[in-house]
């Protein structure tokens, strides 16, 4: 009894502080600038300013095409991520083949580098190719995920091999495998995977920073920056509108993925 208080109290206390900066974030975003910068702060409005702030969210720089700009990135790579992770998971977990358990321990070794050794040499190739400024630019070296391989992969070993033994004696090819037999079962963990690949690539903001100059290109956290002035200082209720509009897809997509989430990431043994 004693025990599932505690733990309950502790688990209440986490969510209190996880969900404390939403919850200001909202708050800023409906007060006037008067309000924000009072001695005295209240989570509750004491002056709405949320027409304006919003207003000025969207008027001051183009946030919806900032937002289009994200659902296009985030799109893309993850049909690049899917389409290249599930034959490499399949041939890691499925295939037999001299080098394999090197191949898993090279995959295994990249999840370790961050995403900011590789950003030199990337940007050469993107300069070299002629794709910096573009879509391209953003989209392409995000395309090959190596823990999309790895999630698949963990999957993939889940599956009976009497399954894989009988595709193969009714005529199918390995790719052929691949795409009607393992990408239908492999769903929950596909599902997982797009939840993690498009919050971790709507909120991606060193890449496009370095890839994208041209204002109608630029992905959400850097349409945020622009609510910074150096002169006239920030707008923090306008800042805090966009804050809160570029994460509303976040949450959304999450809570409709939440299931699918939850039991991708239970069968593929990630804990």
């Amino acid at each position: 009894m004693v025990k599932g208080i505690f733990r309950h109290v502790f688990l209440m206390a986490g969510a209190i502080v996880m969900l404390a900066p939403f919850a200001i974030m909202i708050s800023l975003s409906l007060k006037s600038p008067g309000e924000i910068f009072s001695p005295h702060f209240t989570l509750w409005p004491q002056q709405w300013a949320a027409w304006e702030n919003y207003h000025a969210a969207f008027t001051k720089v183009p946030l919806a095409r900032f937002l289009l700009n994200g659902f296009i990135v985030t799109f893309f790579i993850f049909l690049g991520q899917a389409v290249t992770a599930l034959p490499m998971a399949y041939a890691l977990a499925k295939l037999r083949w001299r080098g394999r358990e090197t191949t898993f321990a090279l995959v295994l070794l990249a999840l370790l580098i961050p995403p900011q050794v590789p950003a030199i040499p990337l940007y050469i190739a993107m300069w070299k190719l002629d794709l910096l400024n573009s879509y391209a630019g953003i989209i392409l070296p995000s395309t090959i995920s190596v823990f999309g391989i790895f999630l698949m992969r963990q999957f993939f070993r889940t599956v009976p091999d009497d399954l894989i033994a009988a595709a193969r004696m009714d005529g199918l090819s390995e790719l052929a495998i691949v795409w009607r037999i393992m990408l239908p079962t492999a769903a929950p963990a596909i599902a997982a995977f797009a939840c993690l690949s498009f919050i971790w690539n709507w909120n991606e903001f060193f890449w496009p920073f370095l890839a994208v100059q041209d204002e109608h290109l630029m992905t959400p956290p850097l349409g945020i920056a622009f609510f910074s002035n150096a002169e006239a200082g920030t707008a923090y209720g306008p800042l805090m509108a966009a804050a809160c509009v570029v994460t509303a897809p976040l949450a959304i997509a999450f809570l409709l993925a939440q299931r699918a989430f939850i039991a991708g990431v239970t069968m593929t043994g990630v804990k």
